[in-house]
């Protein structure tokens, strides 16, 4: 059965690097077999969380819509820029979002379908940093909250508006190389954690 990876590009804007990033992403893993699907978070057009609104409205439908495609992932893999030092209040909010999600006859909890579930992560920067400070947040946000498996294998992108050609594609053997990395070891441990029947 193959391996289904969710992957989430936590800016999404116009020309943005790491929506490119995560493309070669969805692209290195099809190429190796895996089955890689984008979800777009501004899509959720999910309001910035508000403990009355939640109160008055309930869990936006947007947010069901993301729990159900972690849900249906074997393993996550977040693509995340860097702003000021922090990944993107996109990513955060939808996360926020997520962790309210009660159980019910229909589905889950969010916190229970995020548990243990494998991650990866990968980030660029036009800086040399390539966003490492923000990637390494991300990595503990979602492991001390949401209790994700995150693989240690990561990589940022440094440089990212001179890494890429004219159709999008990254132009560095050695980058390719290195989201091919992540990509495998999350499928790797995806597979060594799926469910046997």
């Amino acid at each position: 059965m193959t391996i289904r990876i969710l992957v989430i590009p936590a800016s999404v804007r116009q020309g943005s690097l790491n929506l490119r990033l995560a493309r070669n992403a969805i692209r290195l893993a099809r190429d190796a077999g895996i089955d890689a699907i984008e979800m777009d978070l501004r899509s959720l057009a999910l309001p910035i969380y508000d403990g009355d609104l939640e109160a008055a409205e309930g869990v936006p439908a947007g947010a069901l819509t993301l729990l159900q495609a972690v849900r249906e992932a074997d393993g996550i893999l977040v693509v995340t820029p860097e702003y000021n030092g922090f990944p993107t209040p996109l990513l955060i909010n939808a996360f926020d979002w997520l962790s309210r999600i009660e159980a019910s006859d229909a589905h889950p909890a969010g916190l229970a379908i995020t548990a243990n579930k494998p991650a990866a992560l990968l980030s660029a920067s036009p800086g040399a940093g390539g966003a490492l400070r923000s990637m390494n947040f991300v990595r503990q946000y979602l492991q001390m909250a949401f209790a994700m498996i995150v693989v240690p294998q990561q990589f940022a992108l440094g440089k990212a508006h001179e890494a890429f050609d004219a159709d999008g594609a990254l132009i560095d053997a050695r980058a390719v190389k290195s989201v091919s990395g992540v990509v495998a070891a999350l499928a790797r441990l995806a597979e060594a954690l799926r469910p046997r029947n």
